[in-house]
């Protein structure tokens, strides 16, 4: 690649990667931060060059639907610091998880999973994809057996969050996809709890990672956004829906899959401003992570001993359950996000109602820390039965951490308490 060069990846670090990747092309002006191409079409020479490009003969842009040079450089981005075959850009978290299941899925097809998901992800499994004849088993992924004896001949994936929100089960990654693997079937996980700089999806045989990049990697809450991460790790002909294409596309049929039909025709493609913000955002990912993860565990560990709260839930606390499990995937802080119990419902609001400093808003890994009642907003439109098998209380308040000083956090936890 001209105007940058090149390094050997083996050899920097991760931020160094991150901050080193080079241009698909030389910028005109030697620009050190990527400018932002918005504009919907691109213009060719001649008539035999477009012919090339709309064929997929050459990497040229034609479209910004299908491809934009300003999104094309942050897939890059995160494909060099993930190692990963391929990373498509997409317009929300919600959106990669739609269309890496609907590259897999077809009629008659199943996807085993947890009831611990994320209302929307539930949502879209359970009620939109039903509509077109996918089924959805869910089980207790704890339970190998369990996991081992939903899977059949029609599973198109298993699907799992790293961490739970916000119930922060935590799964162990490496005994389900060495089942996912003997059974033939991809491994999908949702790791936006956790980012590149901390966990590293593919040393676990994750094949497919979706990430909503609106949370940590955006920078502060400045976009919408969301990735589709192929690690190019799976034998793709063992899929009823992309054999054809493995023949063809090897370990690249999922993204030839993705990116030549299924992307296109959902219209789903991130923007250039969007891309542009979170390029900008994954240059300070590692140390705003490190500064939100090392609050949160202090935050947690003084939270703990107040009489006022109930439970703190945070895998990071030796006292949790998944304490070891937690330590071993993700390391000793896992995420910037906790849940912790109150003794009803009502405390939560009033608790909520009393905060200062803290913010009352949906969202994760912003640079303010947020607070939500789960159970009543993104839960809220489900019925008590359901909330109750997916383990959503109505005492639990779920905290995003923030940027601030841990010292103001915890005095404005406490004067609302109290």
């Amino acid at each position: 690649m001209t105007g940058q060069k090149e390094m050997n990846k083996k050899e920097i670090s991760f931020t160094g990667k991150l901050l080193n990747t080079p241009y698909g092309k030389q910028d005109a002006y030697g620009a050190l931060s990527m400018p932002v191409y918005q504009s919907a079409a691109f213009e060719f020479e001649t008539a035999e060059d477009m012919e090339a490009a709309f064929k997929g003969l050459t990497a040229e842009h034609t479209y910004s639907r299908i491809t934009n040079p300003t999104v094309q450089y942050f897939e890059s981005r995160v494909q060099s610091i993930t190692n990963a075959l391929s990373v498509t850009a997409v317009n929300s978290g919600m959106a990669a998880i739609s269309n890496a299941i609907i590259t897999l899925a077809q009629t008659g097809s199943n996807i085993v999973t947890s009831r611990y998901l994320f209302g929307n992800t539930y949502s879209f499994f359970l009620s939109t994809l039903a509509a077109f004849g996918v089924e959805v088993r869910f089980c207790d992924l704890k339970n190998l057996y369990e996991v081992e004896s939903r899977i059949d001949d029609n599973t198109c994936a298993v699907f799992l969050e790293i961490i739970t929100n916000p119930q922060m089960e935590v799964t162990n990654l490496k005994a389900i996809s060495a089942i996912t693997k003997q059974k033939g079937v991809p491994l999908i996980t949702d790791t936006t709890i956790v980012p590149f700089c901390a966990f590293k999806a593919k040393d676990f045989g994750v094949n497919i990672e979706i990430v909503s990049s609106t949370k940590y990697i955006s920078g502060g809450a400045t976009s919408l956004g969301g990735l589709i991460i192929d690690y190019g790790n799976f034998d793709w002909q063992s899929l009823p829906k992309l054999h054809m294409m493995a023949k063809e596309f090897g370990p690249a049929a999922f993204t030839a899959k993705l990116r030549k039909e299924i992307l296109r025709n959902l219209g789903s493609y991130m923007t250039p401003q969007v891309a542009y913000l979170q390029t900008l955002g994954l240059e300070t990912l590692t140390i705003r992570y490190d500064k939100a993860t090392n609050t949160c565990l202090e935050l947690v560990e003084r939270l703990d001993k107040l009489p006022q709260v109930e439970s703190v839930n945070y895998t990071g606390l030796p006292s949790n359950e998944f304490y070891e499990l937690s330590c071993a995937q993700f390391g000793e802080k896992p995420g910037a996000m906790f849940t912790f119990n109150l003794t009803s419902r009502e405390a939560c609001f009033s608790f909520m109602n009393q905060l200062k400093m803290v913010r009352r808003a949906t969202n994760l890994f912003d640079n303010k820390t947020l607070a939500i009642h789960p159970a009543s907003t993104i839960f809220g439109t489900f019925t008590p039965e359901v909330r109750k098998e997916m383990n959503v209380s109505e005492k639990t308040i779920r905290i995003s951490v923030g940027l601030e000083n841990v010292d103001d956090l915890f005095e404005d936890f406490v004067q609302a308490m109290n």
